[in-house]
């Protein structure tokens, strides 16, 4: 049987939005913290511009294909525009981009995810079918949300997308009870960790790492135009003014601990002392012990435009992050080894029952010879992130 128009139009249209993500991939460690978003202009199975949006400041996608047409000496009669984010609709730093696109008279827009910021939340559709241009919504939604989960979830919940780096051997053993780690997992495995690393506003690690391993947590084996924040939780204030993560870019530091004299001292090595709420003491923590309260943590990054975090810390940092629900994805960098009675990949406390067990949903898996890279993540989380993305009633909703 023979696919009807209806049908036809839709595989067009995730054809061409495809190519549109494609684009927003290509920015992937620019834009932060604006969404990463491409924009392409067909006419006739015919590409007229297309574009991606650039460094903060800089025009947006539909700006960027809309200045690519007109270059090519096309204008956008009859053409439909094919965007991964819903046309802004408020002037920011740059001006609406829905104004641009009601001016350039195509003969349709498809959008991939409605924005979740409040400015937008939806006038920017409203205003074009307004205008008398005919919308198409939520075309290749949940890949378009792919690319920005960071973004939407500071737009909706007020904190950033944080995903927890883990390196572990098959019985889920991160290193032996020496500290020795380097390395569990191969060069490929390391190489495409700093992907990750490049694509995030903030690496995060604890004072435990920097203590005993003094990584510089910087990116180096990916090119970016961008480095991350590296950042710190030091409940003690402990950080060596030596320590290497220290050099070079900004560096945030989380603590409980005053000391102004240190934290001058840090700061003139690039470093910003940020003091934190302690956490209440965990029923399996020892008296009297003290903990940045990883949640606050989260929410005074979000309040400070970071879009997704990349942790990276030790077993006993992981463990905290995962008590504490920040953790929205796992990482994980599987190695072909056993290394027996070692130290865990994250220190959580003995479970009664499985029904306490935190449970995440597997959905990629890729080979890194000869090494596994498994992505994980809380379900819940991700559906109501897609949830907030996808326009009621249109295409996938």
């Amino acid at each position: 049987m023979s696919a009807g128009p209806d049908n036809t139009a839709a595989s067009d249209d995730a054809h061409w939005m495809r190519r549109a993500l494609a684009l927003a991939e290509g920015v992937l460690y620019l834009t932060a913290p604006n969404p990463r978003v491409g924009c392409v202009i067909v006419r006739d199975g015919q590409v007229l511009g297309e574009g991606a949006t650039q460094a903060v400041g800089g025009p947006h996608a539909e700006i960027m294909a809309l200045r690519d047409m007109q270059a090519r000496g096309h204008a956008a009669a009859g053409a439909t525009i094919y965007v991964t984010l819903e046309p802004c609709s408020h002037h920011g730093r740059t001006p609406p981009c829905v104004d641009a696109l009601i001016a350039a008279r195509p003969a349709r827009v498809v959008v991939a995810m409605s924005d979740p910021n409040p400015l937008v939340g939806g006038q920017g559709l409203a205003r074009l079918r307004a205008a008398g241009i005919p919308v198409t919504a939520s075309v290749c939604a949940e890949e378009a949300l792919a690319l920005n989960p960071g973004f939407v979830a500071r737009m909706t919940r007020r904190t950033p997308w944080l995903w927890l780096k883990l390196a572990a051997s098959m019985d889920g053993r991160s290193a032996l009870h020496n500290g020795a780690s380097q390395w569990i997992t191969g060069p490929a495995a390391r190489a495409d960790g700093h992907h990750w690393r490049a694509r995030s506003c903030v690496v995060l690690t604890g004072s435990g790492t920097v203590r005993l391993d003094n990584p510089q947590m910087n990116v180096r084996h990916v090119q970016t135009p961008r480095q991350p924040i590296r950042a710190i939780v030091d409940t003690r204030l402990e950080t060596s003014e030596d320590a290497r993560i220290l050099d070079g870019g900004p560096v945030w530091i989380f603590t409980c601990t005053e000391d102004a004299a240190k934290a001058r001292r840090l700061e003139a090595r690039n470093a910003r002392v940020i003091p934190m709420p302690s956490a209440p003491s965990r029923p399996d923590a020892p008296n009297g012990s003290l903990r940045v309260d990883l949640a606050a943590m989260l929410r005074w990054m979000g309040e400070h435009d970071i879009n997704e975090v990349h942790a990276e810390p030790g077993s006993k940092l992981s463990g905290a992050l995962l008590q504490s629900g920040c953790v929205d994805e796992l990482l994980l960098y599987m190695a072909p080894l056993l290394l027996g009675d070692a130290q865990p990949m994250a220190r959580l406390p003995a479970l009664q029952s499985l029904d306490q067990a935190r449970r995440f949903e597997f959905f990629e898996t890729v080979p890194l010879a000869p090494d596994l890279r498994i992505r994980a993540r809380v379900a819940q989380n991700w559906r109501e992130l897609l949830r907030c993305v996808r326009a009621p009633g249109d295409a996938g909703a």
